[in-house]
């Protein structure tokens, strides 16, 4: 693979923004150099294979989504994204690496469901891309299997307490899980939500008559994500197992993580789009069956409480560490029509992996975070949260050349038929305006967009074996 050159643009990190060339041989970032400079006397510009001009740019490290669920089997139907649809609108939108989840369900084996989203992930991935674990059925086998992750580099796992009958684990089974998470190492997933009682509020709710999308959101209660939030914590408190919740969506959630971290305890809490630009009201209220198309647990929040106003003041503060997308796509005709009727039958999940990087630069554009806390929540964070700081993450010497070359003159329009490239039959952000676009993506040191063309291939992608998390305190 050819050197190549990116000169002339600003370079964005966590930490601070300049001037800056990146020079890029293969597959690996060797210098990062003032703008204009010579290497040992070299004239780079004319002795590197290609020179990619980003003038009046921005150049920052590619985007990482720790959270996403490709061909994800819920609800009777499957996720509509398989590892090559989702993983090239990744592409397309500025994320070069995704973490996805390999999933053990009760009466499996940890490793039999690990091998199997190796099956389906293997040469079908545009971008980089590791696993989490799944452990949807704690007992002796699993948490014996559990240790042996690491090994495959696959260091964090994750938990429900939610969907009895699925994913569910009660209290002791996460404290014999955490018992092992804090053995190894390993990072503790939760999705807290208060299952047992969320099934009480949908069987009530659905007697009363109320079946629409929006009662999706009554239902699963924002007590019930405190509640669980708390439990999660006191538990991980007790262990000594490093916690991270995932898709927070309720300030008073919030504020249960923040707490426990003012207290020193590593507790970590990831948001999403969704949840910052969407409401309970907006969406989930609307008109007819539409709502359906934002059914996702946690569920969208009321703009009356607001919920959205404090996770952008808590991504500020860092009570909430970073932002991926929960990406788990379902088409309108054939899957989320199951629920006609009956909302507790709509599969569960929004598609976002495609504009994670721009959603969130609007959030720069309107002032909500700074330009380097995008770059740090959507890319540096996620690589130190999942022990894959250094490779990816940052622009530095050493670094995979995961690099994405964004224009803040651009503009972005969000739709179906403009910029989608997820396999869905609706855009969740149908006309969302963005003051950005992403230029040109590269993935270890591959042209994967540019000028607005698809260049990269389904095999590209490398899967990631990740260390312990690099963000303990």
């Amino acid at each position: 693979m050819a050197t190549k050159l990116i000169t002339g643009g600003t370079v964005v990190s966590a930490t601070g923004r300049g001037k800056a060339d990146v020079l890029i041989d293969g597959e690996t970032i060797v210098a990062v150099l003032e703008s204009g400079s010579e290497l040992l006397g070299t004239d780079l510009k004319n002795s590197v294979g290609q020179v990619i001009d980003a003038t009046g740019k921005y150049v920052i490290p590619g985007g990482i989504d720790a959270h996403t669920h490709m061909q994800m089997p819920f609800g009777g139907t499957e996720a509509s994204d398989t590892f090559e649809t989702g993983t090239r609108a990744a592409a397309w939108g500025g994320t070069t690496t995704i973490v996805d989840f390999a999933i053990q369900r009760q009466g499996e084996r940890v490793m039999d469901g690990l091998n199997a989203w190796h099956e389906k992930a293997s040469g079908e991935c545009a971008v980089d891309y590791g696993f989490h674990q799944i452990v949807g059925g704690v007992n002796k086998d699993s948490l014996q299997a559990m240790r042996s992750l690491m090994d495959e580099g696959v260091s964090s796992y994750k938990l429900f307490m939610a969907y009895p009958g699925v994913f569910y684990s009660d209290d002791a089974q996460i404290l014999k899980a955490m018992r092992v998470g804090a053995d190894t190492g390993m990072m503790t997933m939760m999705h807290a939500e208060n299952g047992p009682a969320i099934d009480a509020m949908v069987e009530e709710l659905l007697a009363q008559g109320k079946t629409t999308p929006y009662y999706h959101g009554v239902a699963r209660a924002w007590q019930m994500e405190e509640e669980a939030t708390h439990r999660a914590i006191m538990l991980a408190n007790l262990t000594g197992a490093p916690l991270y919740v995932v898709h927070v969506s309720a300030k008073q959630a919030v504020e249960q993580v923040a707490a426990a971290r003012d207290n020193g305890q590593n507790v970590f809490a990831e948001t999403c789009p969704q949840y910052l630009y969407l409401s309970l009201e907006d969406q989930l209220g609307a008109e007819s069956f539409e709502g359906a198309k934002w059914v996702c647990s946690t569920p969208l929040r009321s703009k009356h409480e607001h919920h959205q106003d404090h996770m952008w003041q808590s991504l500020r503060t860092n009570d909430v560490q970073m932002v991926a997308t929960d990406h788990c796509p379902f088409c309108m005709k054939g899957q989320k029509e199951l629920g006609v009727g009956d909302f507790s039958k709509i599969p569960n999940g929004i598609g976002s992996v495609e504009h994670r990087m721009d959603l969130m630069y609007q959030g720069v554009v309107n002032g909500k975070i700074s330009l380097e806390r995008w770059v740090e929540i959507t890319s540096t964070t996620p690589a130190r949260m999942f022990g894959m700081y250094g490779k990816k993450g940052v622009i530095a010497p050493g670094a995979d050349a995961d690099v994405v070359i964004y224009d803040p003159r651009g503009h972005t329009s969000i739709g179906l038929d403009k910029t989608h490239h997820m396999n869905m039959d609706h855009s969740a952000w149908e006309g969302f305006e963005i003051d950005g676009h992403v230029d040109t993506v590269l993935s270890r040191g591959r042209v994967l967009i540019n000028e607005n063309q698809y260049l990269g291939s389904k095999n590209h992608g490398q899967y990631i074996r990740r260390a312990p998390s690099q963000y303990l305190i």
